[in-house]
């Protein structure tokens, strides 16, 4: 049986998000796979891949909202704005109150600018951020929009040196966790940097539901891991459904367009455009295209 869905992979330390894609090609002997968000090495957490027929989500579950667990650390700065790099700056002595903080975190809150930090892997003219870091060079960045939906604090060390400051974070794609963490700190007064990260959730895939490599192995060798595959449309439930009857789900098969009364079309508006399709009996059929001047459903992706 031919694999196919979305899995929850625990990434661990000291992999790339390439990594982990090459190491479980190795595991189940499939080519056709494909990761939805980049982890840098030093992080761990939720990768969901797609494997088969499941990588045409990728860009679909790459849109969705990702929550973190961070470490905060103040009074250093590094070059790499984590615990990785070299540090730049070091104040001996820190003092922060908890209403200092609380009020610090909550100014985040909402849509903000970012600059990407130089060890990211934003591309300037051709060329990744972090190679020419690596070169010694620092470019002009653009500041990039993203957006910060829950900032909450789990736990505080004040008392410490450096203060530290354990926070969970749900935030748009995009959002840098280190530079957040840095701009933390400055609108307090102090240099900081990210001392760790995890993430707990990508969209409605949680770390609870992941696994990690010796247990995709395990079941493989079970014949259970397709079990534990998340089917294509659950992973992107977020997207709004419309059914069809039987003659429509056959020329939807058929990549055909299909005209519906906008009332068919749940939540249609001018600011929703895909649609999950399913057939009557519930079998998802693809996404599809709202064009809401003329009542037609465009095929996106048909799953035959």
């Amino acid at each position: 049986m031919m694999l196919e869905g979305i899995l929850p992979v625990w990434k661990p330390a000291g992999f790339t998000s390439h990594d982990v894609v090459a190491k479980v090609r190795r595991i189940l002997g499939i080519k056709r796979i494909g990761h939805t968000g980049t982890l840098d090495p030093q992080v761990t957490g939720v990768l969901p891949l797609c494997i088969g027929r499941a990588t045409r989500m990728v860009e679909y579950i790459q849109e969705l909202p990702k929550e973190y667990e961070a470490v905060l650390r103040i009074g250093l700065s590094t070059d790499t704005e984590d615990m990785t790099g070299s540090v730049l700056e070091e104040v001996s002595h820190v003092s922060l109150i908890e209403d200092q903080v609380r009020k610090a975190l909550q100014s985040f809150v909402g849509d903000i600018e970012q600059i990407p930090p130089m060890f990211s892997a934003v591309k300037v003219d051709g060329k990744r951020l972090y190679e020419l870091a690596r070169e010694g060079k620092e470019v002009e960045r653009k500041a990039r929009k993203a957006t910060i939906y829950e900032l909450e604090i789990l736990a505080l060390r004040l008392d410490l040196k450096h203060p530290e400051i354990h926070f969970r974070a749900v935030c748009s794609k995009g959002t840098y966790i280190r530079t957040l963490c840095v701009d933390i700190g400055k609108s307090l007064g102090y240099p900081a940097v990210m001392e760790s990260l995890i993430r707990t959730s990508t969209g409605n895939i949680r770390k609870e539901q992941c696994l990690t490599f010796e247990q995709i192995a395990q079941l493989k060798e079970e014949g259970l891991l397709q079990q534990q595959l998340i089917p294509m449309d659950t992973a992107i439930s977020h997207i709004p459904s419309v059914t069809l009857t039987d003659q429509e789900a056959v020329h939807a098969l058929q990549g055909k367009k299909l005209t519906l009364a906008a009332i068919r079309v749940a939540h249609a508006d001018a600011s929703q455009t895909i649609f999950r399709a399913y057939s009557p009996d519930e079998r998802f059929l693809g996404l599809f295209e709202w064009k809401s001047t003329s009542h037609v459903l465009v095929p996106a992706k048909v799953f035959l």
